[in-house]
């Protein structure tokens, strides 16, 4: 019953999207000291869901992309140059920001859910 609001789709698709990131963002810790490793990112959650005037909008790649159980996030190379000798160009400050912002966005998802949730049983215990 409650997979179909669009709330809660929203919420689990913004988790699901701040789990991927923190994975990709440990990653590149667990590889900073890899010769010739180029730091990967993946695609902002507002770019993956644009929100729009009519509300949210989930953004597929594939018709056959269902967006409660997969993510279709792209992984792509960092744009950040290289700065050491031996060609790595992961940035661990950056990274650590990242790490901080994937968690923020998780604690969000969660306040959203429960919320939303919150709203559910206040609205049925009245009847």
């Amino acid at each position: 019953m409650f997979q179909k609001l669009e709330m809660f789709r929203t919420a689990m698709s913004m988790a699901q999207h701040a789990g991927v990131k923190q994975a990709v963002t440990s990653r590149n810790i667990a590889n900073a000291d890899t010769p010739a490793y180029r730091a990967q990112s993946i695609q902002d959650f507002a770019e993956f869901v644009p929100v729009r005037s009519s509300g949210f909008t989930m953004k597929a790649t594939h018709p056959q992309h269902d967006m409660q159980s997969s993510m279709p996030l792209r992984v792509v190379q960092s744009s950040h140059a290289s700065h050491e000798p031996n060609g790595n160009s992961v940035v661990l400050e950056s990274e650590i920001l990242n790490s901080v912002d994937a968690k923020r966005q998780h604690d969000r998802a969660l306040a959203i859910y429960r919320a939303s949730l919150g709203m559910i049983r206040s609205a049925l215990s009245k009847q």
